[in-house]
């Protein structure tokens, strides 16, 4: 690996990681890839995550987890921003060729939180944008090892996450009052899953965004133009508008496709 993004401080961050991993897990290591918006082209300084996944021979012992964990906490103390912007799962080759509601436990990091746990339906949206555009750091070609997922597939993987982590939101939106980046980041997201529910397919949040504006009704091209623009130090005040879009998002989630 020289550089795989366009941006030295995440470059370094990637570097530190895929040291760590390379240390941590030996031969066990089959290869490090960058999804998202690292991959699409669409990354944004103030408001990216750097989302990755190691792929691993085979599932990894007790032992070999908290060692995995002391390195995510070695790489947050000296990483700075981009470290505690690192999140990502360690998953075993072979349960990468599709979603399996019971599989793992897997080790991953979100937020600068370390766990271990199950897959949510998101890892549907997950493997397909994997097999689209997944990045080597390091490694084989990752799409020989994932399965193609179908538009219904992805359309009933957005209607899973909207379902499971969305109407809670909805109907209890304290979790939108903490901090203005809630508000833009659940904003995009109901962008993206009414492009995702019309086209049977999954775009960057801006692609979605750009659509969505275009093409929903009053008011919320609107709103969605206010996060599009929206950047770190502003505060939104949208709490409600935001709640209502989710609300709005749930109805037609029922409806399309």
């Amino acid at each position: 690996m020289t550089h795989p993004t366009p941006y030295p401080e995440v470059n370094a961050v990637l570097h530190a990681l895929l040291k760590g991993v390379q240390t941590v897990l030996g031969t066990q290591l089959v290869g490090l890839y960058l999804y998202g918006s690292l991959s699409s082209g669409d990354f944004n300084l103030e408001t990216s995550d750097i989302d990755f996944v190691v792929i691993t021979e085979g599932a990894l012992n007790a032992e070999t987890v908290t060692a995995l964990e002391a390195m995510h906490v070695q790489i947050a103390e000296v990483g700075g921003k981009w470290a505690r912007k690192l999140e990502g799962s360690y998953i075993p080759r072979a349960d990468l060729p599709r979603y399996d509601p019971d599989g793992g436990p897997y080790p991953g990091i979100n937020e600068g939180e370390f766990s271990v746990g199950g897959h949510g339906s998101d890892w549907i949206i997950q493997r397909h944008i994997l097999r689209a555009g997944g990045v080597a750091v390091t490694g084989p070609d990752i799409r020989q090892w994932i399965d193609p997922v179908a538009p219904d597939d992805l359309r009933r993987a957005v209607r899973g996450i909207l379902r499971e982590w969305w109407a809670p939101i909805a109907a209890d939106p304290v979790w939108l009052h903490e901090r203005s980046d809630y508000q833009a980041f659940a904003i995009l997201t109901m962008a993206r899953a009414l492009h995702a529910l019309h086209h049977g397919d999954i775009a960057s949040k801006p692609v979605a965004a750009r659509w969505a504006r275009d093409n929903l009704p009053a008011p919320w091209p609107a709103l969605v133009e206010t996060a599009l623009a929206w950047h770190y130090g502003v505060e939104l005040h949208l709490v409600a508008e935001t709640a209502a879009f989710i609300r709005y998002t749930l109805a037609r989630s029922a409806a399309i496709g």
